[in-house]
């Protein structure tokens, strides 16, 4: 039984000339070179570079398991964008996520100096990702997400992207019926401050983020 192409998004009737065509998918293995990249960005951009030893390898033999379902263990989306419509693919028929497509109006010129090194095929660029899975919380009784990672490449900022990426997790949250979704943000980090508060998420003071890891985790695993 053959499969239904869904509707073409067009720019024929919007009032700017200059627009982009995006996409949020799920990511795959094959995926994997840009999510190193993205991830490094980030850890340049959150000065964090010190603490980045993920590799490819890494990332490919810990983010897919062909025994576990998307949103039950650890979940990257996509972000991607095109000056052209999306054709048809295999991700539009992925049991687990249907793409989420929006045409976005741009006011200024636009340019993408990392177009060749983002590009995941023709005229399409991958420009942002999340990085969820589930947590639990007692107090409620249910499940949540967890958001480690959400990143947007420098010059895709301030259009909208991050807030689709973030809705795109909530989304899921609702449809299974999950009580909250959590995430950390740099204190210093007024820009990313003042954007999930205008996305209506609330700033947990009591709490202190704690974390063991490297010879403090070593050493607490190995008493006995």
């Amino acid at each position: 039984m053959a499969t239904a192409a869904p509707p073409t998004l067009t720019a024929e009737t919007t009032p700017l000339s200059r627009h982009l065509f995006t996409r949020i998918r799920l990511a795959t293995p094959s995926d994997i070179p840009h999510i190193h990249k993205l991830i490094h960005q980030m850890a340049v951009y959150e000065r964090l570079t010190h603490l980045f030893s993920a590799t490819e390898s890494s990332l490919s033999a810990t983010l897919f398991s062909p025994t576990v379902q998307p949103f039950h263990s650890f979940t990257i989306l996509l972000l991607e964008a095109s000056p052209t419509p999306f054709p048809f693919s295999t991700v539009d028929s992925n049991p687990f996520f249907k793409p989420i497509t929006k045409l976005v109006n741009l006011s200024l010129p636009f340019e993408d100096p990392e177009r060749d090194t983002f590009k995941s095929m023709d005229d399409v660029t991958v420009t942002g990702f999340v990085l969820f899975f589930p947590n639990y919380s007692t107090f409620l009784g249910k499940p949540g997400f967890y958001v480690e990672n959400l990143y947007v490449r420098e010059c895709y900022r301030r259009m909208g992207f991050g807030k689709m990426l973030l809705c795109a997790v909530a989304k899921e949250a609702v449809k299974m019926k999950y009580g909250r979704v959590d995430w950390v943000v740099l204190d210093w980090n007024v820009n990313a401050l003042r954007f999930y508060e205008g996305m209506g998420g609330e700033t947990v003071e009591e709490y202190k983020f704690f974390r063991m890891t490297g010879k403090a985790l070593e050493a607490c695993g190995n008493t006995h």
